[in-house]
């Protein structure tokens, strides 16, 4: 949720609280021709968002709710899985939210307010569970759980849901829960997200654990075990680094930019912190959220400089679409934009498949 943290002074939040669903129209300097090429390679190979809040789906339910929440429209998944089947994307990660009910506007921007009460944190996943469940029952969204029903669903022209939970609250201390969420289709878990919880610190306050728990180094051995990806985006960099000690398969950060010299913003990483994500066979997810980022070219200048320091082996996209600061960009509709001006930009066609697609399928446990 909120993958950028907000830093809400008095015009900022009155930005937040801005009502209208983000449908704006992109503003670039494609030639038709090239956004012919964009919409090409769409069909060609399968194209993935691997960190998003289609919709808020999250805020769905009569039990849903938080000090948040007040700040942004009621939520709106279908136009959202309508604008995926118009854009031409073949999967989209939806994001459920753990620490969901807890947050609110904090002095360093978004946090928790409060404290889980008891069974609080396993109720409120279990929702949002529910909601991915009804919301592929009701939708013409498949729900993919590995690499062959992506690349199945992009060969019939189907939009595939892939369930993931950004927060690891819900487990607790109960390790079962991470087999049970697998048997229900998560396929990654945004170890730690706003709230400082029971596996470890998160980068945008001040640090309780000095890094991961001794139940955190467990959590992540046996995600490994049952095949859940690792996200490791909101973790502290010392969080991250126990991380990369304890896990044997590759992770990720879903939704992140590498910081330059003049950036400060707290949800930024390093090329320290990425390359130790990447160095294990990770991947990082590229973010389009408004800060050092004014519009969609500074969002693909992001993506060519990231590939530049990491290799485009290790970029992904991941948009944090519909609950992310001050976004460049906004829809699945314009979704073709993205491989149009990278390929505009000169990146070699199988580059731009790497980026798009083909690195978080490597990594996708079977």
């Amino acid at each position: 949720m909120c993958g950028i943290c907000l830093n809400f002074d008095s015009a900022t939040k009155t930005e937040a609280a801005d009502k209208v669903p983000q449908l704006q129209k992109i503003e670039h300097n494609l030639t038709e021709a090239e956004l012919y090429t964009g919409h090409a390679f769409l069909k060609k190979y399968p194209t993935i968002d691997i960190h998003a809040h289609p919709g808020r789906f999250f805020m769905v339910g009569p039990h849903a709710g938080s000090a948040l929440d007040k700040h942004y429209t009621p939520p709106f998944p279908d136009q959202a899985i309508s604008d995926m089947a118009m854009g031409g994307i073949s999967a989209v990660m939806f994001a459920t939210v753990a620490d969901h009910a807890l947050l609110g506007i904090s002095k360093t921007g978004m946090g928790a307010q409060r404290s889980f009460n008891p069974g609080e944190a396993l109720e409120d996943h279990n929702r949002q569970i529910s909601v991915l469940q009804s919301l592929v029952q009701n939708s013409k969204l498949q729900h993919a759980t590995n690499k062959h029903d992506i690349k199945l669903g992009h060969s019939n022209g189907a939009v595939s849901c892939i369930f993931s939970v950004e927060g690891g609250d819900f487990i607790e201390d109960q390790l079962d829960r991470i087999t049970e969420a697998h048997c229900n289709g998560v396929r990654s878990i945004t170890i730690i997200h706003y709230n400082i919880n029971q596996i470890g610190d998160t980068q945008t306050e001040t640090p309780f654990h000095n890094g991961l728990t001794k139940l955190g180094q467990n959590i992540i051995r046996e995600m490994d075990r049952v095949g859940i990806l690792v996200d490791l985006a909101h973790a502290s960099f010392e969080a991250s680094i126990a991380a990369a000690e304890v896990s044997s398969k590759p992770m990720m950060i879903s939704h992140s930019n590498i910081a330059q010299s003049n950036d400060t913003h707290p949800r930024l990483i390093s090329l320290e912190h990425a390359k130790l994500v990447t160095e294990t066979g990770g991947i990082i997810g590229a973010v389009p959220a408004g800060f050092g980022q004014k519009n969609f070219t500074d969002y693909i200048d992001t993506i060519i400089r990231m590939s530049d320091l990491l290799g485009t082996d290790h970029v992904v996209i991941g948009t944090d679409m519909d609950f992310t600061y001050k976004p460049v960009f906004t829809s699945y509709h314009d979704w073709a934009l993205i491989p149009a001006a990278l390929l505009a930009r000169g990146m070699h066609e199988h580059e731009v498949a790497d980026i798009m697609g083909r690195n978080f399928l490597r990594i996708l446990p079977d």
